[in-house]
């Protein structure tokens, strides 16, 4: 009998600042001896998958994430004022500030405009983005002379403090509008076990009604395409059979996507999350094991 070489992916969703708690959720998996063969990541979840695989799946590096969230925490990279930056917007006037932060951001921390992904040694790293003009995913990270700089700009570029990228004849926007939690990119890379970070939270788009305002509105609708597109995926992995787990990351109150006030508390919330989840993980694979001993 042939026995077929697992092949782990670790899946890092989307989430704004609440991508700290993947960074938490990241040092358990390593403590753990917790190893992927493929990094795939969507929006801030490309962030924290490129980060890794540029420096390395070690704990010294998951010490260097956990300072590069708490400096994001201080530089303001989404700006609140959100409502602004879309009136701009409308008025054909976007505010290039935070596009060219977000960029001086990423290379400050290793992600140079030379490096591409056939660099990347020891492990395959790839990144979701979305196209407006062909109404798919682009999946960065096949072509080994992609630049990874442009791939997560484009994975990352959201409305509306980031304007979509033109390249190619592409329009290239974030990576969660089409797959938030990207298990069937995963998937289409031959994934046998993944293990999927969930940053998604639904509380912070409360129930609405017909009287609420735009804003509201719009929120609640992004996330229902958003939890609808993620159940769809998982329900692919499950029909496939592919092992899967999935750790859903949800802090004691809802955060919302630009607030990086509360980095300190998610880095300590992924990590107790990731550790509770791999803890069940173990009992469970005993429990397993020792009814096949008995033959119950």
């Amino acid at each position: 009998m042939i026995l077929r070489r697992t092949k782990r992916a670790f899946v890092l969703g989307g989430g704004g600042a609440r991508g700290a708690l993947q960074a938490g959720a990241l040092r358990a998996l390593v403590e753990a001896d917790l190893h992927p063969d493929l990094l795939v990541g969507t929006s801030v979840g490309a962030l924290n998958a490129a980060f890794l695989a540029v420096h390395g799946i070690t704990l010294d590096t998951i010490n260097a994430l956990d300072e590069v969230w708490r400096e994001a925490a201080q530089a303001d990279l989404l700006p609140a004022n959100y409502l602004w930056l879309t009136v701009r917007i409308l008025f054909n006037r976007p505010d290039e500030y935070p596009a060219s932060r977000l960029r001086n951001f990423f290379i400050a921390h290793g992600l140079s405009p030379e490096m591409r992904f056939g660099q990347i040694r020891d492990i395959s790293l790839y990144i979701v983005a979305a196209d407006l003009n062909a109404i798919q995913p682009v999946l960065y990270g096949r072509d080994p002379n992609q630049s990874v700089l442009e791939a997560l700009l484009a994975s990352t570029a959201l409305p509306p403090w980031v304007r979509p990228i033109e390249s190619q004849g592409r329009l290239l926007i974030d990576g969660g509008v089409v797959s938030n939690l990207p298990i069937e990119p995963a998937l289409s890379l031959g994934a046998t076990e993944i293990l999927a970070l969930d940053l998604a939270d639904p509380r912070d788009t409360p129930p609405i009604s017909a009287t609420n305002r735009f804003g509201p509105f719009l929120g609640r609708l992004l996330n229902t395409v958003e939890r609808r597109q993620s159940e769809l995926e998982l329900a692919l992995a499950q029909a496939r059979r592919v092992l899967l787990h999935r750790i859903v990351l949800q802090p004691d109150r809802p955060v919302q996507i630009w607030d990086f006030s509360r980095t300190e508390e998610l880095l300590t919330k992924g990590y107790e999350l990731a550790r509770r989840e791999i803890d069940t993980w173990k009992r469970e694979t005993l429990r397993r094991w020792q009814r096949r001993k008995t033959g119950r």
